[in-house]
């Protein structure tokens, strides 16, 4: 858990998020407190739970992004979750509980992650080693089996003891030594050989459309034993594969899974997107007679429980949930009291302005302006645009956001999609370096209409 103030916290998501300052302090103050309840006594920590966030305004505002940032910047497990595909339970559909179990899963994957790059060094130590191995076989000792171990198990402990090689002479070190100093400079790397990797099994989808499957190596592992198939690859894939099967015989799983549930209790973050859509006063029938359900059943969810997993029983007490939604036809108060309740932390995002749309063209490290620009210099186009390209690309999506739908700083994209569409179809055909300059004519020409007069072209025979 990061020790970060809420000033240094916001000051983070500032570079990557414009405006929005009430919003960015709320989560701010928020992943705080995580931090001050880790430090106390056991006795107090325990009941002192987080405060819910409810985050209510329109689409392409940044909620997401926030949520998205914060959980980067602390490394916690995060996962995003949209209200719309949970139905109630009896019904068909994704089950709320399975939110707790994808925040497992990425919790998983994160420390797997983190503990696969601490023995990285190691792993491509003994990879080089196995290809070494393949290059120029050693000999070996041969070592005799019994047939019948297979039934007493005793066959996998002969597989896990490695045949003792014989003692190499100078001439067989020299060689070693010579072709190991080739493969660290990668020329053998277009070599094709073949190797032994493991068959991945693939899993059973239990119910289509449930996202549930089955994986049989998972239930049967400790009787079926791991299938092996032998594939031909150049030496740099087989370094690749090599260095991963390494670095996973390095790490302990067992102490992976248990880190992983812990860090999806403690410091867990589920977003639950568009909440106004299973809100709603008329729920008393109808095709939409499971919302009031959904929000039943995600209330045992934030209150806390305790969800069974593969891995097993996880908490929820400690999570924190970062609900969103636009409420444009219903309110926060068509949701039910309870699951009300247990969000007390309310944020309104405001819609972007002009001088907003200036910024994030231009301000975050990953501004969109860079982006393009980083696009179009892989094929040797330089473009770069001047103050009043920006106003006019910032004015033309905040007209368009105005008299169309408003979908936020999402317009941007669309806009710089259709500014650049020729640039980026013509991007690789010349020959050197050719350098654009876009400016408010370039934008005028390559837009074509105003927003006002696309708005009068439908009504003109």
């Amino acid at each position: 858990m990061s020790n970060l103030t809420p000033r240094q916290i916001v000051e983070e998501l500032n570079r990557y998020i414009i405006g929005q300052d009430n919003a960015k302090r709320m989560v701010a103050i928020a992943l705080r407190n995580r931090y001050r309840r880790s430090q106390l006594p056991e006795e107090i920590r325990e009941e002192i739970t987080p405060k819910n966030i409810l985050m209510i305004g329109p689409t392409g505002v940044g909620k997401t992004e926030i949520a998205r940032r914060l959980a980067k910047l602390v490394q916690a497990p995060f996962v995003k979750v949209e209200a719309t595909k949970f139905t109630e339970v009896g019904y068909v559909g994704r089950d709320v509980e399975s939110m707790i179990r994808d925040l497992v899963e990425a919790s998983i994957r994160m420390v797997k992650q983190q503990r696969l790059d601490a023995v990285q060094v190691r792993a491509q130590a003994n990879a080089e080693q196995r290809l070494l191995d393949l290059l120029i076989p050693s000999k070996k000792k041969k070592t005799t089996s019994n047939p019948f171990d297979f039934f007493t198990g005793a066959n996998q402990q002969h597989e896990e003891t490695p045949a003792i090689a014989e003692p190499m002479d100078e001439a067989e070190r020299t060689r070693r030594q010579a072709v190991l100093d080739q493969l660290r400079r990668g020329e053998l790397d277009n070599r094709v050989m073949e190797i032994e990797v493991d068959d991945q099994p693939r899993g059973l989808e239990l119910v289509p459309g449930m996202n549930a499957e089955i994986n049989m190596q998972d239930i049967l592992g400790g009787i079926l034993p791991k299938q092996r198939k032998r594939r031909k690859v150049t030496l740099a894939e087989a370094r690749k594969i090599l260095e991963q099967e390494e670095a996973q015989k390095l790490i302990d799983m067992d102490e992976v899974t248990a880190e992983a549930v812990e860090r999806a209790e403690q410091d867990g973050i589920i977003f639950l997107d568009e909440i106004d859509k299973v809100a709603g006063k008329n729920m008393s029938g109808g095709p939409d007679v499971s919302r009031e359900g959904v929000q039943r059943d995600i209330l045992p969810i934030v209150e806390g429980s305790t969800v069974m997993t593969k891995y097993g029983p996880v908490k929820t007490d400690y999570m924190l949930f970062i609900a969103a939604g636009a409420f444009h036809v219903s309110k926060v108060g068509d949701l039910i009291p309870e699951l009300q309740g247990r969000f007390p932390i309310h944020v309104e995002l405001q819609n972007l302005t002009r001088e907003d749309m200036q910024k994030i063209l231009t301000q975050p490290d990953n501004a969109l302006i860079k982006q393009y620009a980083a696009l179009l210099a892989v094929d040797n186009v330089e473009v770069s645009f001047d103050e009043s390209a920006i106003l006019a690309i910032a004015d033309h999506a905040f007209d368009v956001n105005e008299t169309k739908e408003n979908i936020g700083a999402r317009r941007l994209h669309t806009i710089l999609e259709n500014l650049l569409e020729d640039l980026s179809f013509e991007a690789g055909e010349q020959q050197g370096v050719r350098q654009i300059t876009v400016d408010a004519a370039y934008v005028r020409e390559h837009l074509g209409l105003t927003s006002r007069e696309q708005d009068l072209k439908k009504y003109i025979l």
